[in-house]
């Protein structure tokens, strides 16, 4: 069984919470600037920087979707990002939305001022959704390794965390170290991850991470399955979607869920957090995945939409993932130039290097096991 390494002494930055602006039904005409901006492949293509800024400004309205303000610091991210643009209103759609959702939104809504601009993917929604999305590469693009952005610029990787088990440790007598533990009597109708792993790459990770420690591989993920399938049977899964409120009341008293997530809904949340909330990490087999980043093809707002990929792929909004304990995708980059704050890595425990990620194949062939079996398994 493998030992555990706790996660502790990370400091957050406090998160603000979205205001979720109105929206009209349909959107505006497109202006000869805006499509200009609708196919711009850089802001270098589209007439430079300042030339993105004013047009981004004149649509004044940005549209984000499924991003929580405790989920990688994107309650600060959105908020740094108001504060140097103040001319651009950001609406904040369905923050507890999962990948699935956000596709649903692009298709349901196209055509109208309400769709998303951007869009924030798990790996699986991701690669099944490409012609959602638009080519685009920001100014610091060659800071983003090749392995984490599509070659031509339609998605690129944003930040990482590691797949962890948090815990409430006035209602867990005996501190888990492994999923394995979480089988135990101790752990009876205890245990929720965060959605459907069908629907959620959060979700699905956790089974990822099941199936790493159980025997199974990156390749196949069936073992995975099969442990959730003996956490059942023991009564020890709870089919409750687990959120910062349902951790600070006890209901969901251990969560398989992302490392920065898990610390975000702890003490570093200051009052509305679980000041007992504790989070361990699997040393060896720890679990990777990163999210990515995509624009909408159909954006109402297509300056706004590229201005913020700029925004968040700046040593900026990078470091404010990193105080989340999310790794962000520029990480070596911002190291070697010296814009890294350290003081986050320290606290983070430095860049991962011994995590697995799962390559787009896996992904893939992970989403097809899911798919014939999660439901199946799970009886729902």
């Amino acid at each position: 069984m493998q030992r555990k390494r706790p996660l502790t002494g990370l400091a957050l930055a406090a998160t603000a919470i979205v205001t979720l602006a109105g929206c009209s039904a349909t959107s505006s005409a497109s202006t000869a600037d805006d499509t200009a901006w609708r196919t711009a492949t850089s802001a270098e293509r589209g007439g430079g920087m300042d030339a993105l800024v004013k047009a981004a400004e004149a649509e004044g309205k940005l549209n984000v979707i499924a991003l929580p303000p405790t989920w990688a610091n994107y309650g600060k991210i959105i908020d740094g990002f108001k504060a140097k643009y103040p001319g651009i209103t950001v609406s904040s759609a369905n923050p507890n939305g999962s990948s699935a959702d956000e596709v649903a939104a692009v298709k349901s809504q196209e055509g109208q001022a309400t769709a998303p601009d951007v869009l924030d993917l798990g790996n699986a929604v991701l690669q099944a959704n490409t012609d959602l999305f638009t080519d685009y590469k920001v100014a610091n693009w060659q800071d983003i390794p090749d392995h984490l952005k599509d070659a031509d610029g339609l998605w690129t990787r944003d930040y990482t965390g590691l797949m962890s088990i948090g815990y409430d440790s006035t209602r867990v007598s005996t501190a888990p170290e492994d999923l394995d533990d979480l089988l135990g009597s101790a752990y009876k109708g205890k245990v929720s991850i965060a959605g459907d792993p069908t629907q959620a790459n959060q979700a699905a990770s956790a089974v990822y991470l099941a199936a790493l420690e159980n025997g199974g591989s990156a390749d196949d993920v069936t073992k995975g399955v099969d442990y959730f399938g003996e956490l059942k049977q023991a009564g020890n899964f709870q089919n409750v979607l687990p959120t910062q409120a349902t951790v600070a009341s006890g209901e969901t008293p251990v969560v398989i869920q992302w490392s920065y997530n898990n610390l975000a809904w702890g003490p570093a949340a200051g009052a509305s957090g679980n000041q007992h909330w504790k989070t361990v990490v699997p040393e060896g087999q720890a679990l990777a995945s990163y999210y990515a980043q995509a624009i909408s093809k159909d954006a109402p707002h297509p300056a706004a939409a590229r201005l913020w990929q700029e925004y968040i792929a700046s040593p900026e909004a990078q470091n404010l993932y990193l105080q989340a304990g999310a790794f962000p995708a520029t990480l070596d980059a911002m190291q070697q130039a010296g814009t890294v704050d350290e003081k986050a890595l320290d606290a983070a425990g430095g860049a991962p290097k011994d995590a697995v990620e799962l390559t787009d194949e896996q992904v893939t062939a992970a989403a097809k096991v899911l798919a014939a079996k999660w439901s199946a398994t799970m009886g729902s």
